[in-house]
């Protein structure tokens, strides 16, 4: 697809996007763009697409792009100079994908809803290279090496940064269970 780009085919790129954009969406937004989440992303496609010479042949494009969602999205953050709040990034997160169908039993929606309130809380409290590695690894649900990719860390980095982040995470939700009553961090 990217050597269609690059020979100039537009539809191609217009593909690229379309397969990307929700992704694309969810990581500014899970990583604190909030209501300018759309803004990033179309920053991030222009950006990718005026650097598109420099992305590497084989490599895998979506690790590529979320990557520069999550520099657009520090620097709008930056530039903004506010810092989003809790209730904001989870709002942005939940009009980015629904989250809890409509058909779910109310009480059960309740406890999903502190669920998540609750790990969101948590991750406000890691620092930014482990709130990173946890979002790009479970709320993105990229494999290692994508987010070892996405993040520039080499892999090993990825899964020592991810241990140290789930077992913090572990500390800060004691009480937090598995839907599946297994281990939560796999």
């Amino acid at each position: 697809m990217i050597a269609r780009v690059r020979a100039g085919e537009p539809e191609a790129y217009a593909q690229l996007v379309r397969a990307h954009t929700g992704i694309a969406l969810r990581a500014a937004a899970a990583l604190g763009a909030g209501a300018d989440a759309e803004d990033v992303v179309q920053q991030a496609f222009v950006k990718a697409y005026c650097t598109l010479g420099r992305f590497k042949d084989g490599a895998a494009f979506k690790p590529w792009l979320l990557a520069i969602v999550a520099n657009e999205t520090r620097n709008t953050v930056r530039t903004a100079a506010r810092q989003r709040t809790l209730a904001g990034r989870e709002a942005a997160l939940v009009e980015a994908e629904p989250l809890i169908p409509e058909s779910a039993d109310p009480a059960v929606a309740a406890l999903e809803i502190e669920r998540r309130a609750a790990l969101q809380a948590a991750l406000e409290k890691l620092s930014e290279e482990h709130r990173l590695v946890v979002t790009y690894r479970y709320l993105l649900e990229m494999d290692e090496s994508e987010t070892a990719q996405a993040l520039g860390w080499p892999r090993g980095t990825v899964k020592s940064r991810l241990n140290r982040a789930l077992r913090k995470l572990g500390r800060l939700l004691p009480d937090f269970q598995s839907r599946e009553g297994g281990d939560e961090h796999e």
